[in-house]
């Protein structure tokens, strides 16, 4: 990998693929291939096969999927099943038939079963039962891991994948009902002060613990990672074929939430609707593997919640193009 390595970032549109876009622009990567959603629909193998054998990239990376909090997997598991299934698939077999030999693939969290012994390594996966809230988008993400390991272990490919804990960061989905945890609550708490509300409501107990990355640094990580010979790779990943990617601490949804009334300066009371699901209790990564790459995490939560909320109000007051769904 290097300035002219031809690079297809797959989702660029997304946070994700957003950051990395930036920080590939950032490094003087010369050759970046994107597509809009009216370009290429990855569900459709077809435009996916056409695309990959005329840009013929070096690198693919896979940012692009269907994501969402507990609310959207839970109301749409078809659909979440269904478009990040073909969206895995369709890339990953287009760049195998087309001879592209490295392939960095992006999972979640999610993948590991709900009753996991915290915090969670890379050997869990399949180990028992789903949590059933996100069951739909975990099994597409299964699916493509281990299409991924397969591929490099029948054929010699160099196809990786990485498994980021809970991510935050400019340009998320801040949707009111179908985003994650963090972007829906600064923007329904941000509604809240600006509509001088009194209270606050958050689903669940918010005793539940969660695990946050920033995500500049999941993709600095994910670029180290990338450079690391072949053989460290395997070495380091197993039999497993991935690696999760995370800070090593979490925080309850509780004390998340008072995080974000302080930056988002709301006033009101907060307040834990204990009819609504609270999915895992617990839900960290085992960062043991990661360390190894000697990465240094740049934002704490602070600083990174900060940025974020600051972020959201100077956009939401320009326009409200932000708040994509």
């Amino acid at each position: 990998m290097n300035k002219n390595t031809k690079i297809f970032l797959a989702g660029h549109n997304g946070m994700v693929g957003h950051a990395f876009h930036r920080r590939l622009i950032d490094l003087n990567y010369k050759k970046i291939i994107t597509a809009n959603r009216n370009k290429v629909d990855l569900t459709n193998q077809n435009n996916v096969n056409k695309f990959i054998s005329e840009k013929k990239p070096d690198l693919v990376i896979i940012c692009a999927a269907r994501v969402g909090g507990i609310n959207a997997n839970n109301s749409y598991p078809m659909e979440f099943i269904y478009e990040n299934m073909m969206i895995a698939f369709n890339i990953i077999k287009a760049s195998f038939d087309n001879n592209i030999k490295k392939l960095l693939f992006l999972g979640s969290s999610c993948i590991y079963p709900k009753d996991s012994k915290q915090p969670i390594e890379e050997t869990s996966l399949l180990s028992g039962y789903l949590e059933n809230t996100n069951e739909a988008y975990a099994l597409a993400k299964i699916s493509g891991i281990k299409f991924c390991k397969y591929i490099s272990k029948q054929y010699g490919y160099d196809y990786r994948s990485v498994m980021p804990t809970n991510l935050y960061g400019k340009n998320d989905n801040f949707h009111l009902s179908n985003s994650h945890v963090i972007p829906g609550l600064i923007h329904r708490m941000y509604l809240a002060k600006i509509n001088k509300k009194t209270s606050f409501k958050i689903w669940g107990t918010g005793k539940p613990t969660r695990e946050f990355m920033h995500v500049q640094d999941l993709v600095d990580a994910s670029l180290k990672i990338l450079k690391i010979s072949n053989k460290k790779w395997r070495k380091l990943s197993g039999e497993e074929n991935f690696l999760n990617i995370g800070v090593g601490t979490q925080i309850s949804i509780m004390n998340l939430a008072k995080k974000i009334k302080k930056y988002i300066n709301f006033h009101g009371n907060l307040e834990f609707d204990i009819s609504m699901p609270d999915g895992m209790m617990k839900k960290g990564l085992s960062n043991k593997k990661f360390k190894q790459i000697n990465y240094k995490i740049k934002y704490d939560l602070d600083t990174g919640l900060q940025e974020v909320c600051n972020w959201f109000i100077k956009n939401y007051n320009k326009n409200n193009s932000i708040l994509r769904k």
